[in-house]
């Protein structure tokens, strides 16, 4: 089979590969369609932490089950998608029902060889039935499965106002399952045409330019000078994070979904005033799973929105350089097998 590995940051190669034989345990799938992730850019680049090259990146999948056992409830040619985080079950994160956060914690595509290739073998748990998803939505439950964790993270309530730091298609999720839980949305980020597509597209009443507004008093206009109770970072910046801690109402929590290398910093008196929460919000659990092909079935989330770009499989070595450029009104690119 083919596979696209990632040598070293910036290089890319197709390699010939001996397709995976089926073991005990796991199931073999023929790859349909993988979403290109934050993450995969950021090991394109070399900035992801927890990272070892060369490695086959991709961990947003659609797919069909090519073979698997006589005792799984799937069948050859089933439509699916995966949960990519591979778990032990045996650590106290395990056995607490906190799989997302395993201490020996194997992303797909990450920690892991990925999806970037013709087969993959994955454990049967991480399987997640396509209820009648298209490929096209299919390879976005997982994107939305992480905004969905940190909404649930941050315990949401209708009329709220919730921030979300971040435009990317991780924040987009983010924003619409805080509407779906009934949050006032507030959008913040840098570039105007991302957050034109949160208000054109997701129906974001409340956008933030963080160049060109300023941020503090629009948010205390937006809010009734209360601030918002609960901000959420989906950017991974530094600055980005330690700027957002005086965006916090009292009593107000901050979740970080997004990821950066180094150190926060804060006011320690500024936020014990504030009695503030700081939470982490990483990867996604089975219920948020659920939660969001419910979401896609019922029509309160709408995915395909979120491919503005796609590319064949034998393009991705060429053309992926030219995603990382904003100004090509990138939201989410899908591969296609």
């Amino acid at each position: 089979m083919k596979a696209l590995v990632c040598n070293t940051p910036g290089e890319f190669e197709y390699i010939d590969k001996v397709s995976p034989d089926l073991i005990e345990g796991y199931t073999k799938l023929k790859i349909k369609a993988v979403g290109i992730c934050g993450t995969d850019y950021h090991a394109y680049q070399g900035v992801q932490p927890f990272f070892n090259y060369p490695r086959i990146l991709g961990h947003e999948i659609a797919a069909e089950i090519a073979e698997t056992s006589a005792k799984s409830s799937f069948k050859i040619g089933d439509k699916v998608t995966i949960s990519p985080y591979f778990y032990c079950g045996e650590c106290i994160a395990c056995r607490n029902g906190k799989t997302n956060c395993c201490e020996t914690m194997k992303v797909c595509g990450v920690h892991v060889d990925g999806a970037m290739s013709e087969y993959i073998l994955v454990p049967d748990y991480a399987l997640i039935a396509g209820k009648g998803l298209s490929e096209d939505e299919l390879v976005l439950v997982e994107p939305l499965a992480i905004g969905a964790h940190g909404i649930r993270r941050a315990n949401v309530k209708p009329g709220e106002f919730v921030l979300v730091i971040g435009a990317g298609p991780i924040g987009l999720g983010t924003m619409d399952f805080a509407r779906i839980a009934g949050a006032e949305v507030i959008a913040l980020d840098t570039n105007m045409p991302r957050l034109a597509f949160c208000r054109d597209k997701l129906g974001v009443k409340h956008i933030i330019n963080a160049t060109s507004d300023d941020v503090f008093e629009r948010l205390k206009t937006i809010t009734n000078g209360d601030m918002p109770t609960v901000v959420i970072d989906c950017t991974g910046n530094l600055k980005a994070i330690n700027n957002a801690f005086q965006y916090m109402a009292h009593g107000a929590r901050f979740v970080l979904i997004g990821l950066q290398k180094q150190e926060i910093s804060f006011s320690h008196p500024e936020f014990h005033k504030r009695e503030a929460t700081l939470l982490s919000s990483r990867n996604a659990l089975p219920i948020d799973f659920e939660h969001v092909i419910s979401c896609i079935k019922n029509g309160q989330i709408k995915p395909l929105n979120y491919i503005t770009h796609k590319l064949k499989f034998e393009e991705v070595k060429d053309r992926f350089s030219d995603l990382l450029a904003f100004e090509n009104g990138l939201v989410k690119a899908v591969i296609v097998f």
